[in-house]
């Protein structure tokens, strides 16, 4: 394709997503196809010869919008919000088009130091001290695992060095939320902990952490002769938006030099709002912290934002430094490769940039208000309704609601809150997620694309009273 074609199509593709963008809420909001259907309709084998690119965006048209769940439609209410503000596409745009890498300061100097000037525009719009230090992540998968990395050669005294964990003469031993997001377990395994040495900490009424019970697993662990290690907290959890207490939590870890990292994938966009911060009250007492700006924040995925305390031993563990990446100016310069897994970078720092230059933080703090009163609207129509239930305090903008009828309880009700969710689903009406609260089924609601207003979430209202019935 030459730069002229380019041209040409690339207008046509941007007519595309603004049409998307404009008529999206005129679509099923899932997707209404069967497994196996874009498999069945596509060629067994890449084409020997080039098609003619109109060819490509009919397809698109065809096979491709049919299959799509609609993220940004203004009745998308599954898992959590990932929203991608039409600016930071425009970044995003630009970044695969200039296709650059960030291997080194020296290979793409702006990459670098734009990164780091917008990782620290959010530092202080989150509220966080100075002490802070950023870099972006593709996802809160990948920092939580840099944080368990970093967590065990601290405690290590960086057996990576040496003869790694096998060396060691105690097993390390995590602690995380019993509501703590899979990934977290995940990455416990793949930093190399074990799952015998994983400890799942009991929570409260609201499905918050308990600090008793860490202090407890602790004191148990040393009497047993174990090396406690690292803490995961969560501000925001996956299934409930559950709060942590960061504050008591960061107290035994620093008592125990343990390593705090806390999730705030999810609700840390919140944290641009000042009368947001008491959820996270103790973030300073935390090691390491990940905010997702690819969730409810705005910016298109994949941008994760991961904070640390102490930078140096970040690059410590994470620091490589062959000689052809090598350059004169690296005693004076970040080289973001030594802060995090993979060599190459992409210039992700576009997207944010683009959003909080074309946005303000004063739309999107208005924007993320608009969703909080939206999710306190539903909550108190829910609990005006005498068949239905929430289940957990509606901290942010996710509810976890049951519908139930007199009569109907034990499995029965199981099943009536998978099949009515599931005709929901189907309707391609709206687009919640079923989940397991305490081992029994409930649905998750969670507001916060970028198009939905009361007018949406006031017919939602109305379609979830009228399929339950169904």
């Amino acid at each position: 394709m030459t730069p002229e074609q380019f041209r040409q199509y690339g207008h046509q593709l941007i007519d595309l997503i603004a049409d998307y963008r404009q008529t999206v809420a005129e679509r099923p909001v899932m997707a209404q196809v069967e497994p196996g259907y874009l498999k069945a309709a596509l060629p067994k084998a890449a084409p020997q010869q080039g098609e003619p690119f109109e060819a490509v965006l009919e397809d698109v048209q065809r096979l491709l919008m049919p299959g799509l769940s609609h993220w940004q439609h203004p009745q998308f209410y599954g898992y959590f919000p990932s929203n991608g503000t039409l600016s930071s596409v425009l970044g995003d745009f630009l970044s695969t088009g200039l296709g650059v890498l960030g291997l080194s300061w020296q290979s793409s100097p702006a990459l670098s130091e734009l990164e780091e000037t917008t990782l620290d525009w959010v530092r202080q719009a989150l509220g966080l001290s100075g002490q802070w230090s950023g870099v972006i992540q593709d996802t809160a998968s990948t920092s939580t695992l840099v944080a368990l990395i970093c967590a065990r050669e601290r405690t290590s005294g960086y057996a990576l060095t040496a003869g790694g964990l096998q060396a060691q003469a105690k097993p390390l031993i995590v602690y995380v939320s019993a509501q703590a997001h899979s990934s977290v377990d995940k990455a416990a395994l793949l930093a190399g902990f074990g799952r015998d040495n994983i400890r799942l900490i009991p929570t409260d009424a609201h499905y918050a952490l308990r600090p008793e019970a860490l202090q407890a697993a602790i004191e148990r662990d040393l009497a047993d002769g174990l090396q406690p290690c690292a803490v995961v907290a969560t501000t925001g959890t996956t299934a409930t938006t559950a709060l942590d207490p960061l504050d008591a939590i960061g107290a035994i870890a620093q008592a125990h030099r343990l390593w705090l990292h806390v999730d705030a994938a999810m609700a840390g966009s919140a944290m641009i709002l000042p009368e947001c911060r008491w959820m996270w009250q103790g973030i300073e007492r935390a090691d390491s912290l990940v905010v997702n700006a690819h969730k409810w924040l705005g910016v298109a995925f994949d941008c994760s934002l991961y904070y640390v305390r102490d930078p140096q031993h970040l690059i410590r563990v994470m620091s490589t430094n062959p000689s052809y990446l090598q350059s004169s100016v690296d005693g004076r310069v970040k080289n973001l490769r030594d802060w995090g897994i993979p060599l190459g970078r992409r210039f992700r720092a576009l997207k944010l940039w683009f959003m909080l230059r074309s946005e303000g933080l004063d739309a999107l703090q208005q924007r993320l208000r608009r969703d909080l009163d939206n999710a306190r609207w539903l909550a108190a129509q829910v609990e005006a309704e005498a068949d239905w239930q929430l289940l957990a305090p509606v901290h942010l903008q996710t509810l976890c609601l049951r519908h139930c009828p007199p009569g109907l309880d034990g499995e029965a009700l199981q099943a009536h809150t998978q099949a009515w969710a599931a005709r929901l689903n189907a309707s391609g009406l709206a687009y919640v997620t079923p989940a397991q609260l305490q081992g029994q089924w409930m649905v998750r609601v969670s507001i916060g694309a970028l198009p939905t207003e009361r007018a949406h979430v006031e017919g939602l209202w109305d379609a979830l009273r009228e399929v339950v019935g169904g």
